[in-house]
């Protein structure tokens, strides 16, 4: 076993349910799936409830495994021959990438007496998207890059978020820290590597997601448009297909609006970005208007992109929005709000039919023309989207004010992101 840091998200509970489900592990290439399967399988040798022979780990980005149905047909018998059992649980590390591999799952799920575990990097692993024969028999554990306060275990540094105010070296900690967090993000190994390697491992990450995840999963011929597409995305905060095909034709990529959006749901299939609606009750409204951009972890932004690496305004937003997918509950749709005169709400948050909360992100309140632009635009959203839970997230501004009839929540970033 590698060495192994505990995180706050654990598969214990997965372990105790008494329907017992396929637990599918889902994320972003490199966020720390496996080791969480890791620390599930050290957890159960160590208190010595399974013997080894019983928990079974097989990764199938293993290039000896051949992609065949046989080999999946044979994989059972073969570990039941081996150790004269059949195993109680089993880790099935990228089994998306095997034929028919879903089709086996529930063969083994609904004729044997095994603990199924299966981790993946494509969103086609999500609840959302599962394959139709596991409708039902699956819970799914989504896995993000380090939370602050995991970032903060990781790096062995102690902050009491309870006492308020802080003393001056606590807030010396802190903004250290989050400054960090905010620049280079949160993917486990760049966070426990040095300064001076931490882009150069984004890079590579960036790398392996383009080639395996979307290149050779999806069979891209034209690498070069595909690579000039993300390039776009990375800098910008919104896109509209039109726009994207127009200026790739200007730079002599030959890339159909289809094949464009063809091109951006394989993106977010591996994770790496997700785009958000305008909010809108028309569907024509939601399909017309540009989308906003988010990306799975700050790091990729600022290493990769040559617009935003300084902007704090969009690193804070970017982070926000992460992290209300890590909390949104089960139903919660995210959208952004505009109206005709230009007025903006960053997030808004939808749970069933009903808005649930408005929040807005702006870096430094402190010049008043930029704090009454912010509050307009939620007064606005609120009137209009019947919403009174208002928010917001900014550096280092904490308290209430009402303005007219409305009550707007004021929370510095760190606070948000480690309740």
């Amino acid at each position: 076993m590698p060495e192994i840091i505990s995180r706050k998200v654990s598969l214990e509970k997965h372990l105790k349910s008494k329907v017992p489900k396929i637990t599918v592990v889902s994320g972003f290439r490199r966020t720390g799936k496996t080791y969480l399967v890791f620390d599930l399988a050290k957890n159960l040798l160590q208190n010595k409830s399974k013997n080894k022979e019983q928990v079974i780990y097989i990764n199938f980005e293993d290039e000896r495994i051949p992609n065949k149905a046989e080999f999946l047909t044979e994989l059972l018998p073969t570990i039941k021959e081996t150790f004269q059992r059949p195993p109680e649980i089993i880790f099935l590390d990228e089994i998306q990438n095997m034929f028919n591999w879903s089709k086996w799952v529930r063969r083994i799920y609904d004729k044997e007496k095994i603990r199924i575990f299966i981790t993946g990097s494509s969103s086609k692993m999500s609840s959302r998207e599962i394959p139709t024969e596991l409708r039902g028999r699956c819970l799914e554990e989504k896995v993000y890059p380090l939370s602050f306060k995991e970032f903060l275990d990781f790096k062995k540094i102690k902050i009491d978020f309870s006492s308020i105010p802080y003393s001056e070296n606590e807030k010396v900690k802190l903004n250290k820290m989050m400054n960090e967090y905010l620049f280079y993000g949160g993917m486990p190994e760049v966070v426990l590597s040095e300064k001076e390697n931490k882009f150069e491992i984004i890079q590579q990450y960036y790398k392996t997601v383009v080639r395996r995840n979307i290149i050779e999963r999806f069979k891209i011929k034209n690498e070069e448009g595909l690579k000039a597409l993300l390039l776009l995305l990375l800098n910008s905060t919104s896109y509209s297909v039109s726009k994207l095909y127009n200026t790739l034709k200007s730079l002599n990529y030959q890339i159909g609006k289809t094949t464009l959006c063809r091109y951006i749901s394989y993106i977010e299939n591996s994770y790496f970005l997700e785009s958000v609606p305008i909010f809108s009750y028309k569907i024509k409204d939601q399909l017309q208007y540009p989308r906003k951009v988010y990306f799975i972890d700050n790091g990729f932004i600022n290493a990769l992109s040559t617009k935003f690496s300084k902007n704090s305004g969009r690193l804070y937003e970017n982070f926000v929005f992460n992290e209300l997918k890590r909390k949104a509950a089960l139903d919660a749709q995210i959208f952004y709000w505009q109206d005709k005169k230009g007025r903006e709400v960053d997030f808004v948050i939808k749970e069933g039919a009903k808005i649930k909360k408005l929040i807005q992100v702006s870096y430094d309140l402190s010049d008043l023309e930029t704090k009454q632009r912010e509050t307009k635009g939620l007064v606005k959203a609120s009137d209009e989207l019947r919403c009174n839970d208002l928010t917001i997230v900014n550096r280092d501004f904490e308290g209430e004010e009402k303005v007219g009839n409305k009550k707007i929540k004021f929370i510095p970033l760190f606070r948000f992101i480690s309740s």
